[in-house]
């Protein structure tokens, strides 16, 4: 085998970015975007959400969340499409900085290890949340008057978690501050792609947070990092080709 490929955006930071773009009802454009199945699904219920959604060109598109419906969180579409995608769980911080309510259903997806919730519902919690679990239709309905900043100690550097928690406590009131944060490639994307929409953010690549509350953010436009994981598949794949 020989050749040369091109890898597409990583589908870990895709997921955080595209729950992001519901912070502000400016436009926000991704480039680097992977085709592949989750993340078509969550640009699906985005859309779907109220979110103007335009592709560009092959994986650049622009997004526009100035009338987002939050009645659609309630439907049986939105509650069908949720729990096929464990990264629906990374609207519940965006909704609630900007819309003090969320609605999310028990997410699915891939199986794979202890993949448990707890530090996204303490997280978010500790920001001034109220989460109540409706037994009948499997879902979260989670509200806020106003999230409020505090210092949280995250029980695990879960990378969906801070980024969950992160994206609600940009526009919480007052300061916030995330011990044991993750601090991977992704977590540091998320983090200067919302310093560019306006938010202020301390420690950006280590694993103490600090963020002061704003109360609006801005547009901006954001090209995701290559996907690791297939990176290393292919060069995992050259090197038994060459033996």
């Amino acid at each position: 085998l020989a050749g040369e490929i091109t890898p597409q955006g990583a589908k870990n930071e895709a997921l955080q970015i595209l729950c992001a773009v519901l912070l502000t009802p400016q436009k926000v454009i991704i480039n680097n975007i992977p085709d592949i199945r989750d993340v078509n699904k969550l640009i699906d219920i985005i859309g779907e959400m109220g979110v103007k959604v335009e592709k560009l060109s092959a994986g650049k598109y622009s997004f526009q969340a100035d009338d987002v419906n939050l009645d659609y969180l309630k439907s049986n579409n939105f509650l069908k499409k949720g729990g096929m995608l464990r990264g629906s769980v990374m609207l519940l911080g965006p909704l609630l900085a900007r819309f003090g309510r969320a609605l999310i259903p028990i997410p699915g997806g891939d199986k794979i290890g202890r993949r448990r919730l707890d530090t996204h519902f303490i997280g978010l919690q500790k920001l001034g949340a109220k989460i109540t679990y409706n037994s009948q239709e499997n879902y979260y309905d989670v509200k806020t008057d106003q999230l409020k900043g505090c210092h949280m100690l995250l029980d695990e550097a879960s990378v969906t978690g801070t980024a969950n928690i992160l994206m609600a406590c940009v526009m919480a009131e007052g300061e916030t501050s995330i011990f044991n944060a993750a601090c991977e490639p992704y977590l540091l994307q998320l983090a200067r792609m919302l310093k560019r929409m306006g938010a202020k953010i301390e420690g950006i690549g280590s694993n103490l947070l600090k963020i002061t509350g704003v109360s609006q953010l801005n547009g901006t436009e954001h090209t995701m990092l290559p996907d690791m994981i297939e990176i290393g598949s292919f060069i995992g794949l050259a090197v038994i080709t060459q033996s």
